[in-house]
């Protein structure tokens, strides 16, 4: 739920915001774009509204990514390799473009479920109540 200025209420179930953030949606409302542009997370929800500036992904997609596709292509490339042993040539041919297209599938839905993750755990910003710390002083929460 979200009221007229775009801040949420009520809960904040997690698995549906994973799942939202998994289809690159809101994790608010589950219909707008949580992306303006590959990878760039919309200031706001063009649906509802809710405010997803406060997002702090920085390199955890990419950790993320990395560990996934490099378990899921070197899996195959083992098997492949024990089952037809191809040249060192064709294993190039196919692994890396397959590793290339396959993270670049992945980052997106992965920076979408950590952003939605801080949404659902309200980290950083996405808390009402949180206030950023500013030098020694507390600054007011983000409008």
């Amino acid at each position: 739920m979200s009221d007229h200025a775009g801040q949420s209420t009520g809960e904040r179930p997690l698995q549906q915001s994973l799942l939202r953030g998994a289809l690159m949606k809101c994790p608010a409302c589950g219909v707008g774009s949580l992306f303006s542009r590959y990878l760039k997370v919309a200031d706001h929800c063009p649906e509802c509204g809710e405010a997803l500036h406060h997002h702090r992904a920085d390199d955890a997609p990419a950790y993320f990514t990395i560990v996934i596709v490099g378990h899921v292509i070197v899996s195959l490339v083992l098997a492949v390799e024990m089952a037809f042993r191809p040249p060192l040539w064709l294993h190039a041919a196919i692994w890396l473009p397959m590793t290339i297209l396959v993270a670049l599938a992945v980052l997106a839905p992965i920076k979408g479920m950590l952003v939605s993750l801080q949404w659902a755990l309200l980290m950083h910003g996405f808390d009402p109540d949180y206030k950023e710390e500013i030098g020694d002083r507390l600054a007011p929460p983000s409008a």
